[in-house]
């Protein structure tokens, strides 16, 4: 799986509201990076994670499944959003959430919807626009396409896990998965080019963050006068 980050991003930098903050937010330009592992949804469950650059930045994101839906599960991700001056393109701190309906059709999880809400503002619908979604397929289960190098134990900021090393040959990523972790059993990652994702904490409980009615694209632009 490849479109956590990824798609919250894309979403929105799909707004045109949030070009530069996204690409800061991620400090990673506008290539944010990927997470993969073993889709095993629970509702009310999710995991924290920091992600380390080889630069040194670090960044916050929270992943939790907070609903049911038409056979498939809404996803939330949450990042924090760097200060800005409240303009357009630069919006005030604060925490940025998007959900998505993920529903699986054999090994591939397909995006059905997906809801963005940006500090101040209200939620809105990305569903329809056609670069709000990056990759609208992904595989449910990296395991599939990776080398498995056997059990390892992990320790984290959420404690220490026994763990399936696997490495995807493609791009040299390593993974360390464990099935006491929802939704992603992973607890680890390291990228080729050493930037690293690690767990920090278990979730529980998780409840949407994403208040009020979402509202269109289109009708959002239109209340901005765009």
């Amino acid at each position: 799986m490849k479109i956590a980050v990824r798609s919250l991003v894309t979403a929105l930098l799909a707004t045109g509201l949030v070009q530069i903050s996204a690409a800061q937010m991620m400090g990673m330009g506008m290539r944010p990076p990927s997470l993969a592992g073993v889709f095993t949804p629970v509702v009310g469950s999710g995991a924290s994670y920091e992600m380390l650059q080889k630069n040194g930045q670090k960044t916050s994101l929270d992943i939790t499944i907070v609903d049911k839906e038409s056979g498939g599960y809404w996803m939330e991700m949450s990042m924090q959003m760097p200060e800005g001056n409240g303009s357009s393109r630069r919006p005030m701190g604060g925490t940025s959430y998007a959900k998505e309906l993920l529903l699986r059709q054999g090994d591939d999880l397909v995006i059905q919807r997906i809801i963005v809400q940006m500090p101040g503002r209200p939620p809105m619908d990305m569903s329809s626009m056609p670069h709000a979604i990056q990759s609208k397929e992904s595989k449910a289960d990296i395991r599939a396409n990776a080398q498995n190098l056997g059990t390892e134990s992990i320790t984290t900021p959420a404690g220490t896990f026994s763990c399936q090393h696997w490495r995807d040959p493609k791009n040299n990523d390593d993974y360390w998965i464990s099935d006491k972790v929802s939704p992603w059993q992973l607890v680890k990652m390291t990228s080729a080019d050493k930037n690293t994702v690690t767990l920090t904490k278990l979730i529980t409980g998780a409840k949407s963050h994403i208040t009020g009615t979402p509202v269109s694209m289109q009708e959002m632009m239109k209340g901005m006068g765009q």
